[in-house]
């Protein structure tokens, strides 16, 4: 039968790409009770990136939870899917073992390993003898400890693949090899197209839901439809040996990322796996259709560096012959986390790519993911980190692509140490003040594009950074401009945020029914308040300043800015509704602290009294005359203003108040001290403490929403108060003023591990290290239940006593803020 024959009119969903990631999703989908789906290969199964992978089968070495969930239902789905479809996996569940050469991943892997031992990973921290027992083809040279998970291993990735293939086809999914995607067929739905089918070499397809799996190509079909998907396929090596005698076939996976390597027994040889630091971007311009179980060749020269490393750690490896020495193509995405999700700007439109070289690993766990994803509407994880709408279109621009994936793939085996900043492609956005801040010696760094200060060497000084797990230098610039906030008044640039007016007649309705608290009410006033999912997730944390009648202002995180817009498009529907994106066009610079009133009312004529400009006041002012919108609000706990102004106006604006502030005690603050500020007041920062699997009452924002509203959620929320979650956000508090916490740390109460921090600081007015942390028990979370509880966190193996607080352990009141 020919592929035309065998292609059906319509599906509810198309995948395309028949890879591991593909068929995996095929598979979930059928198990999820949707059947009605065909999967398109334009070759042959595995036929992209799937056949040549090295099969790795490891858990071990994320601190997102999410990641760590993906993968461990990826090892026990291989070891029990032989049982259902009667196809070997090839899952061999020989162990890993991670080797440490150096103090700073020794601090990095025992506090991965105590985060991943929460989420039910075996690992446990072994010596170099037992290192040796577990793997004696190596030399220990240099070694200072070792991280044996008995239940990771391998897998076939050609084996799995037919397997799930298999499964998804005994439940009625199509499988379609020999046919090429063309462009997708949409339809206007309301602001934001509708996905109603695809066109391919074998006609057209009607369909509610496409899924862009092409691993490798994935960027190149994204654009074809419009969609950001910035991954970029580099080149990937390893070798296998001749055959060795006595090697075990079932011996553990071996990693020396500090060598650059990975080993694993294969075919009576040694695979040596490489993860080069100088790597090297492949075929920019784009895939070839017709590359199929293709390779590329090797540059020898330039791997010579990295392969004899690699080979100096297993020497046996030296004296055999090599059998293979394979390059081949993987794509990576800019910041090496998957493109996962709806697209932002077309409906029905998934995307599940960009793996990064761990595609094997996390299929079954994405697969389920995306599937549940795609049959419910919701997801069930957290998905603010891999969600496909983090991306941006400066992001496909071919040197950018090119210096991104060189520099990400060679950082692949480098240590996390804090510090450490990605450096190529930066600069694509600049703040309008962003030469006051380098003068001002600023330590730049990117956030979502945007350069933008950490902390302030001071005037006309070069900001020095060594990454360490430990105090720098820095800190004591960093504590000044906290205490500036706190005692005085710091001026914080914050244009990177995300800023969009929304008009027309119906923008005061829509905004109402999307926001959990009353935002349509007095003009001049903002409103900080959530966007729920119909269940009651969290999807947006922001707020909205209703600025005129139809003319508000909405303004959320940068880290957040594709998924907001695209959630408020979604929501319009047929309304009379306007949405502009003045982010690029708009400076904003926050004044902030105990004396920041007097600082401005040097600057203008307005009355800033407390009575005349209450707080959650937004109020069209003139500052060193400049026309700015002025909103009396804070993110870092103190008496505070954010002025708006256009993006040619704010350098005078910020010229000024540095010259007016000399006498006040201003400092340029930068986003350590942001960091540090507003985890002593627990306030919450989506995408880092809260995300879309949170609720307003699990989060503590209760506050935040008018139940006499109508707004989506509205059902869920009430549900929720009637019957509140067993987990809660909690604030964190270090008793010990010496150790430093830097997010994912676990929480114990009474010995027994019952959270995890989920960002963290150092808060200068506490005097400790501080954080927001979620924490789960077997009722809902009381007062009383914190307060009878011994609490410790456990830093890298260390436990350390700590006081957990429902209220903000700063200014729990908020009399600061609001006098």
């Amino acid at each position: 039968m020919s592929a035309a024959q065998q292609l059906p009119d319509r599906a509810r969903v198309v995948i395309i790409g028949g890879g591991v990631i593909g068929t995996s999703i095929a598979y979930h989908l059928a198990h999820e009770g949707v059947t009605d789906v065909v999967l398109l290969e334009r070759d042959r199964l595995t036929s992209g990136t799937t056949w040549h992978a090295a099969g790795l089968m490891t858990c071990f070495g994320t601190t997102s939870e999410t990641l760590t969930g993906i993968r461990l239902y990826s090892r026990d789905l291989f070891a029990r899917l032989e049982a259902e479809t009667g196809l070997s996996t090839g899952f061999r569940p020989v162990g890993l073992v991670e080797a440490v050469g150096d103090t700073d991943r020794l601090e990095e892997y025992r506090r991965v390993a105590a985060f991943q031992r929460r989420l039910g990973l075996d690992v446990e921290e072994i010596g170099v003898a037992e290192m040796a027992d577990l793997f004696p083809h190596a030399t220990m040279d240099g070694l200072i400890a070792g991280f044996h998970v008995p239940g990771d291993g391998r897998v076939n990735p050609v084996d799995l693949t037919m397997s799930l293939a298999r499964g998804a086809r005994t439940r009625g999914v199509r499988i379609v090899e020999g046919v090429t995607a063309g462009d997708v067929i949409t339809r206007p739905d309301g602001a934001l197209p509708r996905v109603t089918g695809l066109r391919t070499s074998a006609g057209d397809i009607e369909c509610e839901v496409v899924v862009n799996c092409t691993g490798m190509w994935a960027r190149q079909l994204g654009e074809r439809h419009g969609v950001v998907i910035p991954n970029q396929a580099a080149e990937h090596y390893y070798l296998i040996t001749d055959t060795i005698e006595g090697l075990d076939p079932n011996g553990p996976v071996f990693e020396d990322p500090a060598n650059y390597g990975y080993y694993r027994e294969e075919g009576g040889g040694m695979m040596v796996g490489l993860f080069e630091p100088e790597a090297a971007a492949w075929n920019l311009d784009g895939i070839p259709d017709d590359f199929s179980f293709g390779t590329i060749p090797p540059d020898w020269e330039r791997m010579a560096p990295a392969l004899e490393a690699a080979m100096s750690r297993v020497p046996i490896t030296l004296e055999a012959g090599v059998r293979t020495f394979f390059c081949g193509p993987e794509s990576f995405t800019p910041d090496r986390l998957p493109a996962v999700g709806e697209a932002p700007n077309l409906q029905g439109y998934f995307v599940a790519a960009g793996l990064n070289s761990v595609g094997i690993l996390s299929s079954g766990g994405l697969g389920r993911v995306v599937a549940q994803w795609i049959s419910s509407g919701r997801p069930d994880v957290d998905v603010t980190g891999i969600d496909v709408a983090r991306f941006m279109p400066h992001q496909l621009q071919r040197d950018y692509r090119r210096d991104r994936v060189t520099e990400v793939l060679g950082k692949t085996y480098a240590a996390h140490t804090p510090g450490i900043e990605l450096v190529t492609g930066r600069g694509a956005f600049v703040s309008p003040v962003h030469s006051e801040m380098v003068a001002a010696g600023a330590y730049l760094r990117d956030v979502s594009g945007w350069e933008s200060a950490d902390w302030y060497a001071g005037d006309g000084q070069t900001p020095h950074v060594t990454p360490s797990w430990g105090r720098q230098p820095w800190f004591d610039a960093w504590e000044a401009e906290h205490r500036a906030v706190r005692e005085a008044v710091g001026l914080i640039d914050m244009s990177f945020m995300a800023t969009f007016e929304v008009g027309g007649a119906d923008a005061g309705a829509v905004l109402e029914r999307v926001s959990a608290g009353h935002v349509d009410d007095e003009v001049d006033r903002i409103t900080y308040t959530q966007w729920l999912g119909p269940d009651g997730g969290i999807e947006a944390d922001l707020t909205v300043t209703k600025r005129g009648e139809n003319d508000f202002l909405v303004v959320a995180s940068d880290t957040a800015h594709g998924h907001t817009l695209a959630w408020l498009r979604r929501q319009i529907g047929d309304a009379d509704v306007t949405i502009t994106d003045v982010t690029e066009a708009t400076g904003q610079l926050n004044v902030q602290g105990p004396l920041s009133r007097d600082l401005l009312a040097e600057l203008t004529d307005a009355d800033l009294s407390t009575e005349a400009f209450p707080f959650r006041t937004a109020r069209t002012i003139t500052v060193a005359g400049v026309e700015v919108l002025c909103v009396r609000i804070t993110y870092v706990g103190e008496l505070g203003y954010e002025l708006y102004l256009p993006r040619d106006r704010t350098g005078a604006v910020w010229t000024a108040l540095r010259e007016r502030g000399t006498a006040y005690g201003l400092r340029p603050v930068g986003l350590r001290a942001l960091g540090s500020l507003r985890l002593e007041k627990a306030y919450r920062d989506y995408g880092h403490d809260i995300d879309n699997t949170d609720t307003v009452g699990m989060a503590g924002l209760g506050f935040a929403v008018d139940i006499d509203t109508d707004f989506i959620g509205r059902e869920a929320v009430l549900t929720e108060r009637a019957n509140p979650r067993h987990d809660r956000l909690v604030q964190v508090l270090l008793e010990d003023p010496e150790p430093l916490m830097f997010g994912a740390e676990v929480l114990l109460r009474d010995g027994v591990p019952v959270g995890d921090v989920r960002s963290a600081s150092y808060g200068w007015t506490l005097v400790g290290a501080v954080g927001i942390a979620s924490v789960a028990h077997s009722a809902p979370v009381t007062k009383a239940w914190l307060d009878e509880g011994a609490w410790e966190v456990d830093i890298a193996g260390t436990l350390h006593p700590a006081t957990v607080s429902l209220r903000p352990l700063y200014d729990p009141t908020s009399e600061r803020v609001r006098t």
